[in-house]
């Protein structure tokens, strides 16, 4: 059976501790706990280590997850006071319950607040691909895939909600795309 990695990637205007970030930092946990109770998700990555730093991931130890990684367009900080990165890594049972949960309630909520926070960047912020069940993917591997995708477009190493496929690399409608169209935008799952 094969599960969707999917990751996300965005760059605030501000360093996370900016009071400009005030509304996204208090909604960034509840966002997350929104995921983690959404029908489909199997895992996300939480950090393991005993890092100091609040804001910033660099540096920090997620286990099986690896070390956190950033992809080679983000030029910003990567300390706690110039970090502007905002990225997950979360694993799902499938494609529809990733997209359902991006595009309702809390998360819709921040999407549609995203200009708010982040800047437009001319890549895109999220990748999916598929991996065996019990394969936990790393930091870099997430960086890899967003990079494959950005670099030639969506193919079953790496896809999106616009033009995904399947586990055994067929082109697939998702069941539910009214919002598909939308979807180039940062989502957090």
């Amino acid at each position: 059976m094969k599960y969707v990695a999917f990751t996300t990637f965005a760059v605030l205007k501000q360093p996370y501790a900016h009071v400009d970030n005030d509304t996204f930092n208090e909604l960034e946990p509840i966002v997350f706990g929104a995921s983690e109770t959404s029908p489909g998700f199997v895992a996300r990555a939480t950090a393991v280590d005993t890092v100091t730093t609040k804001w910033t991931n660099f540096g920090r130890d997620y286990g099986e997850w690896g070390m956190f990684a950033a992809p080679s367009f983000y030029t910003g900080g990567r300390e706690d006071d110039t970090d502007t990165r905002a990225s997950t890594l979360s694993v799902w049972e499938d494609l529809e319950s990733v997209h359902a949960y991006a595009y309702s309630d809390v998360h819709l909520h921040a999407l549609r607040n995203r200009r708010e926070w982040f800047v437009h960047l001319p890549h895109r912020l999220y990748a999916a691909w598929w991996v065996p069940e019990g394969t936990v993917p790393t930091w870099q591997e997430a960086c890899d895939r967003l990079e494959l995708l950005n670099d030639r477009g969506p193919s079953p190493e790496a896809f999106d909600f616009i033009k995904p496929f399947t586990a055994d690399g067929s082109p697939y409608r998702l069941r539910n795309d009214r919002n598909a169209a939308q979807s180039t935008g940062a989502v957090h799952a």
